[in-house]
């Protein structure tokens, strides 16, 4: 049997505010993350994300609960956990302020203890498939943030961990600096079969490198299972945009579908359909028959709009843990 690359069971943490009581961050968490999974771990500030990672990263002690990171006691065993997993936390840094980058580098290969040609290798490969031979010489301190960003997940992966972890990797970075990101994370994770959990505001993030969703509201889980799945829990479906030959009457009456908005006297339209009842070929098939279609195009749910409708059903009492509907 497979160990799982991380496994809580009722995980809890509660914190004893002065003039208030305690306060409970994570709540009970049960969940498991087979090894190569991309896991988007979300939920609003105050969720209880980073609390999360602190526990799996032996940081912080459990209040009660059980946590396995890589099949390690995460306290017990964090000299031996650090050389299986690689973290990177967006508002902290790994790296040595005044070093050059390429130093700093050679300094955490040697921590980790690796023989210096296959340190040599990896962080050459680094540097080429993140961009950074321009600035290996340039102390950290120097850098813009879209540099450093790269820079630490270059230095969170120089040992080649199972377990790659990273808390708002792209916060605060330009579109360009976000998309090289993105693309090198999907190259390592399909190389390497490096398990990625994610945490993360940044919804595009999300959409580009994650499988799988874990979603908490108060520490508590309010889903697991796909993106898809999480926007059909709630209602939220695609939209059809529709360009039409001629302009023309609203399309309220195509089967499976809901009609939103029009444009330019109905010469645009957009019609919202759920995928997982309504085949595009069939929406599509229906509006042929009544107007001619000179263009198409399918935009997905604004995940951001998923979420708040999860927080608000939750907030109800009508989501729990809910399972995949597309399981």
């Amino acid at each position: 049997m497979t160990t799982p690359a991380i496994e809580t069971h009722d995980l809890t943490r509660s914190f004893r505010i002065r003039g208030r009581g305690p306060l409970t961050a994570v709540d009970g968490l049960t969940v498991s993350i087979a090894p190569g999974e991309a896991v988007g771990y979300i939920g609003a500030n105050g969720a209880g994300k980073s609390t999360t990672i602190k526990m799996l990263c032996g940081i912080l002690v459990p209040t009660s609960g059980a946590v396995r990171t890589v099949g390690l006691d995460p306290v017990a065993k964090r000299r031996a956990l650090a050389a299986r997993i690689g973290v990177v936390f967006g508002q902290r840094t790994q790296l040595w302020w005044d070093l050059p980058v390429g130093e700093s580098f050679g300094l955490l290969a040697a921590i980790h203890r690796m023989p210096r040609p296959a340190a040599r290798a990896r962080i050459d490969a680094l540097v080429g498939d993140l961009d950074m031979e321009d600035y290996l010489a340039t102390p950290v301190r120097q850098l813009s943030l879209g540099q450093r960003m790269r820079a630490e997940i270059a230095a969170a992966l120089i040992h080649s961990p199972d377990l790659l972890i990273l808390d708002e990797p792209t916060i605060g970075l330009d579109v360009l600096s976000k998309q090289r990101l993105r693309e090198f994370l999907i190259r390592e994770r399909a190389e390497r079969g490096t398990t990625l959990l994610l945490t993360t505001h940044d919804m595009g993030d999300v959409q580009r490198l994650c499988d799988r969703i874990l979603l908490v509201d108060h520490g508590r889980l309010a889903y697991d299972g796909t993106l898809d799945g999480l926007s059909a829990t709630v209602g939220a479906g695609r939209v059809l945009v529709l360009d039409l030959d001629a302009p023309g009457p609203d399309l309220v009456a195509i089967p499976g579908t809901r009609h939103l908005a029009s444009e330019g006297g109905g010469l645009r339209q957009r019609l919202a359909y759920d995928a997982a009842h309504t085949s595009l070929g069939a929406v599509l098939s229906a509006v042929g028959e009544v107007r001619g279609v000179r263009d198409v195009a399918v935009e997905e749910p604004d995940i951001e709009d998923v979420v708040r409708r999860v927080y608000q059903r939750s907030a109800a009492g009508e989501l729990g843990r809910a399972a995949d509907a597309t399981d």
